[in-house]
């Protein structure tokens, strides 16, 4: 149950406003103290994964993805007898001090367990409370509600990477109830908060089904038809069985010509001024059309005549930080005038198949399967165009692709109309969590046993 306070104060912060008389304001620094993360580690610290000096630390991602620290994400890192690192403790909370952008900047998660020996990633901050009126998981509680947040990050500086300064952290104002207050306000937020993560894991476990499902019915129509009453013969090919009979089976390079970019980023004045079709435009999108914004680039006649982008070309990832990331399709709609496809990229342009078809059927768990076993690397993978000329590809008759490409245009379209539904639900659900937080810990409104 929640009600508002008896009577308020002006709290002289602009984005809190008033708070409860009785509530004190004070300063993180006045909480307790700041300790630093791992320091002096490179790499192969972090990737020696047989070293019986191996401890366990606490990653990036957990402190941002957790309200409180999860025993399951944990990471390895060599600690050598002697080095000089510091030792996290229950109830101490982590600031993630420097990001990408300015939302996550200053994200913060509580340490709940004991451990004997566990330490904080690089980049982070921990804050031991030695002050005994602030009870550690309600600030926690505060500092990420989206008042707190505000607070934070407009402390950030940076362009690339923001960084938080600590001493701008340290000083960020908080606002402390009496101590059994903070107590009832976290036993009503974990209450509350668990289970509208309960109802956004429903959703996201809801969205997953229908990508799978979106998925096998792609496989099943690229490789089946859409008609179950017809002659089938064998493939030849394990991983998909049956086909049709009067379907044609080709390697990709008899029915398509393969074309490596290797235009790179770069803008020189002597060459021509092109827009660049980049590897996160095709990772991001299924299909790209005129509207689409690029970056800008550069690059010579012979480049341009053989790299702009026509209507039915389909582009590939061939580079990637991971091998499930080799081979993603993205389908040309519209012919792109001055724009070229870039580096990391391969493109396709189709002779005897539909681009359209040929899209789809790159979206197979067969073809990404192929292209994942036969990419090469370690830290970064890549496909060869050898690789690439010798997947098989399945050939219908023009007309029966076209209506192939109908029936999955319609029907991915249902799908992704509904994970979108479910999508805005999850971002309502993640608003009003925050706003609740917010609320409650900011005294705007009262809980109440």
């Amino acid at each position: 149950m929640m009600k508002h306070y008896d009577s308020y104060k002006d709290s002289g912060i602009e984005w809190i406003g008033e708070i409860p008389s009785h509530w004190e304001i004070s300063k993180i620094k006045y909480t307790g103290f700041l300790y630093s993360g791992l320091s002096g580690k490179s790499g192969d610290d972090f990737r020696d994964e047989e070293n019986p000096n191996n401890r366990y630390f606490i990653p990036f991602t957990n402190i941002f993805r957790n309200t409180y620290i999860s025993k399951d994400n944990f990471g390895k890192v060599v600690i050598n007898e002697g080095d000089n690192q510091n030792l996290v403790k229950k109830n101490d909370i982590f600031f993630l001090m420097s990001s990408e952008d300015y939302e996550d900047l200053g994200k913060t998660s509580v340490l709940i367990d004991d451990y004997d020996e566990l330490y904080l990633n690089s980049f982070c901050k921990g804050l031991r409370i030695t002050n005994h009126s602030v009870y550690p998981l309600f600030l926690n509680y505060q500092l990420s509600g989206n008042t707190h947040k505000k607070l934070i990050s407009i402390e950030g500086s940076g362009f690339t990477r923001i960084n938080l300064r600590q001493d701008k952290l340290t000083s960020t104002q908080v606002l402390l109830p009496p101590l059994t207050e903070q107590e009832q306000i976290v036993s009503y937020l974990d209450d509350k908060t668990t289970k509208i993560d309960e109802l956004i894991q429903k959703k996201l476990r809801k969205i997953d089904l229908l990508k799978e499902y979106r998925t096998s019915l792609i496989n099943t129509v690229v490789t089946k038809g859409l008609h179950s009453n017809v002659p089938m013969k064998d493939s030849g090919i394990e991983w998909i069985g049956e086909i049709p009979s009067h379907w044609e089976v080709k390697k990709l390079k008899y029915v398509s010509e393969i074309i490596p970019s290797n235009v790179d980023k770069h803008i020189f004045p002597d060459e021509i001024q092109v827009s660049l079709c980049n590897y996160t435009d095709v990772y991001k999108n299924e299909k790209i059309d005129l509207q689409y914004e690029f970056s800008k680039g550069s690059c010579n006649q012979n480049e341009k005549d053989k790299y702009q982008l026509r209507k039915n070309d389909v582009i590939i990832t061939k580079d990637s930080e991971t091998p499930d990331d080799i081979g993603v399709p993205c389908l040309i709609t519209e012919d792109l005038d001055n724009v070229v496809c870039g580096y990391h990229l391969t493109m396709l342009r189709p002779i005897e198949l539909k681009g359209e078809f040929l899209f789809r059927y790159l979206q197979s768990n067969f073809t990404k399967s192929y292209f994942c076993v036969s990419s090469n690397g370690m830290t970064r993978y890549g496909l060869g165009k050898s690789s690439i000329e010798d997947l098989i590809t399945l050939s219908p008759p023009l007309s029966e692709q076209e209506q192939i490409v109908s029936y999955l245009d319609d029907k991915t379209s249902q799908i992704d109309k509904t994970i979108d539904i479910e999508k805005k639900k999850i971002e309502l659900l993640k608003e009003y969590r925050q706003s609740l937080i917010s609320n409650v810990v900011t005294g705007k409104i009262k809980v109440v046993y």
